[in-house]
This record gives structure tokens, sequence and C-alpha cells, in this order.
């Protein structure tokens, strides 16, 4: 039987760290973090953290709409949710809004399972049944839309930690990025595992065809090259060049897994856990992409902190052999600062080593907070 917990408080507020460089793509430029922070304090004392980050151009919400959000079910939260059942409920009864408003429920979720789990006594994945953390987590190398130089400087200093897995953002500007995958090939050697990120770039599929391969580069995968949900063009586009499609924006929730044409292997599911709308919501759409013989990828938002990252890692833990690489975990090799320390995050060669951490097995989600 669970354990009821009753809450007595449930407090929101942003959170904007500064960048220590700044990160571009195709759909936008970012100096800092753009993320919601959600407490969720019990009568007996325990305290709960959950983070969202909200991008207008992946799912339509932003700081604003995350608040709104929050507002109208905060006390209807307070009264009704007690329980990880009785989340669930509240979830499958508000599909619709959760569904418009994925980061600020991802937020409050996190909050409330942390708080249950530490009420409780136990770790995230033993309150929800899930298998324990892997002891190690290997992340890709994440390259922005930069200029040459700056783009240059970035690929050297990965290189030189010994990565061998690249995400690459494309720019949409023909010589800039022939330019940069001529750098690409004169550096990383036929060990190294290459995939591109599009962000939405192209409406026609000809168009990105031919694109892609004026690059000349040995990529396995593109990542949302044509416009959201085109599913038939995706497939076509995969058909013409013989690469896998990686599925971000164009896959949001687990019902929209089936929608996708055979076969399988034309896809690869990122799976980021403030853009599904939380962990439980995440793990539904790993649940359906397994079923379905897809692979996945364990994505981050740009900007996000170890809270995320500690939730992006549970997730991990879960997908088996269909994980075929993860993102983010930079922690203050971005931020200027951390919202926990010590900060989760990778290491040399993108290794995360889970015994270096040894908060990540207390209880809840085990984050040391330092401030809000």
């Amino acid at each position: 039987m669970s354990v009821i917990v009753t809450i007595k408080s449930l407090t929101f507020t942003t959170l904007a760290i500064p960048f220590k460089v700044t990160f571009k793509h195709s759909s936008a430029s970012r100096k800092s973090t753009q993320a919601v922070w959600v407490e969720a304090h019990s009568d007996a004392g325990q305290v709960g953290y959950g983070e969202g980050c909200p991008r207008e151009y992946v799912t339509g919400e932003g700081l604003a709409s995350a608040e709104i959000f929050f507002q109208r079910h905060r006390a209807d939260l307070m009264d009704r949710v007690t329980d990880v059942d009785s989340l669930r409920d509240w979830t499958a009864e508000n599909t619709k809004a959760v569904d418009a408003n994925p980061a600020a429920w991802c937020a409050i979720e996190l909050a409330l399972l942390d708080l249950f789990a530490k009420d409780q006594g136990v770790t995230v994945e033993q309150l929800l049944g899930l298998k324990p953390l892997l002891s190690r987590f290997q992340y890709s190398a994440v390259l922005g839309d930069s200029d040459i130089e700056n783009f240059r400087a970035t690929l050297s200093r990965y290189h030189q930690m010994g990565f061998k897995d690249f995400k690459v953002k494309l720019s949409g500007d023909l010589e800039q990025d022939k330019a940069k995958a001529a750098t690409l090939a004169a550096t990383l050697s036929e060990a190294t595992r290459l995939r591109l990120d599009a962000n939405n770039l192209w409406n026609d599929m000809a168009e990105a065809a031919s694109y892609l391969e004026s690059l000349q580069l040995p990529i396995f995968a593109i990542e949302e090259p044509l416009q959201a949900f085109d599913y038939e063009g995706l497939k076509n586009l995969s058909i013409a060049t013989g690469y896998q499609i990686i599925l971000d924006e164009s896959l949001l929730i687990a019902n929209q897994v089936k929608l996708l044409p055979a076969p399988s292997s034309t896809w690869i599911a990122n799976i980021r856990v403030s853009k599904m709308g939380g962990l439980l919501r995440s793990l539904e759409v790993i649940e359906a992409a397994i079923a379905t013989n897809i692979d996945i990828i364990v994505g981050a938002q740009v900007g996000e902190t170890s809270l995320l990252t500690r939730a992006g890692i549970t997730v991990a833990s879960q997908v088996g052999e269909r994980l075929i690489a993860q993102e983010g975990a930079f922690g203050t090799l971005l931020l200027e600062s951390d919202i926990c320390s010590p900060a989760l995050m990778f290491g040399s060669g993108g290794n995360l080593d889970a015994s270096d951490f040894e908060w990540l097995q207390s209880n809840g989600l085990g984050t040391p907070i330092m401030t809000a």
C-alpha cells in the first residue's frame, strides 16, 4: 500500500543561469538557461525538487505559459495528489492540459516523485519499481551552430578529451556547413560515430537529400531534417540517403509511435524528459519504442541542471540494448553554476561513472540542492 503524503506547499520559480558560451542552432540562440523550478514540501518536513525546460520551438511553451499552467492546477494537485497512484490518476484525467504543457508538468511531477520517495526513504527507482541505475553512462559530444573558428576550437577540445560519439548541429548555410564537414573529416577517426541535427531546416525532401549528400560526411543518422510530424517525407528521405531518422520535435507522446511508417529500422527516438512531460511519460514512450524495435537516444535540453540530468539517467537505465546514445550532463562545463553540488556531469571521453556521485543512491532523486 502506498504511503499517503500531505503536500503542505507547492511553489514555482524560474531559473536563469548564465552559460559560459553561447549555444546556437537553427531554431534558437541561447546565453542562459530557460527553466522552471518547482518545490513540493510535505507536512513531515521533506522537500521534493523538479525542473522543466519550456521551449517555444519544440512544444510551444514559454516561461509565462508554464507559470499559468502551474497556478491553474496548483490547488487541485495539493488537494488530490498524495502518492504515485493518485499522481498517475491526475495525469490521466488531465492529459490534454499536460500534452500542451509538458515542461511545466515535468517540473511538477519530478518534485512530487522526489517528495514521495524521500518520504518513504527510497530512491525514485525503488518508488516506481524500476531497474536500478546503471554503473556507467556514455555521453555524446554536441557541437552547436557556431562560427567556423569556434567550431574548430570546440571540436579540438572534445577530440582531446577522447570523445568518440558526436552530434553536430547544421546551420542551413551550405558553405558554412561544408567547411565544418571538412574540419570533421580531417579531425575525427574512422572509429568516431557521427550524427547531424537539422532542427527542422527543410520543407522539401529532395532539397534535404541534396544538401546532406553535398556534405560528404559518414553519418549514420540525421535528426529532424524536415518539418515536424512529416513522417512520410522523413521515411522517403531515409530511403534516399540511407540515414536513420532521429525524431525529436516529431515524437512527444507514446501514441505517436504507432503512427510511424514501417520499417522500424528507419527511426530513432530522442527521449528528453522535459519534452516528454516528465519521467512517467518518458517511460511510456520508451516502452512503446522498445515494443516496436525502435532504437533510443536519451537526450537533453540545452542548459539543464543536474536535476534533469539525474532524471535522464533514470530513463537511460531502463532502456537496455536499445540505448544507442545519451546527451546532456554538461553541468558546469556549460553553466556558470549548477543548482546541485557536486554537479552531475561527464568527464573524460564523455564518461559518467555513477560511483563518483555517492548522492545518486540517496533517497528520492538525491540531488544535493545548493539554492533555488
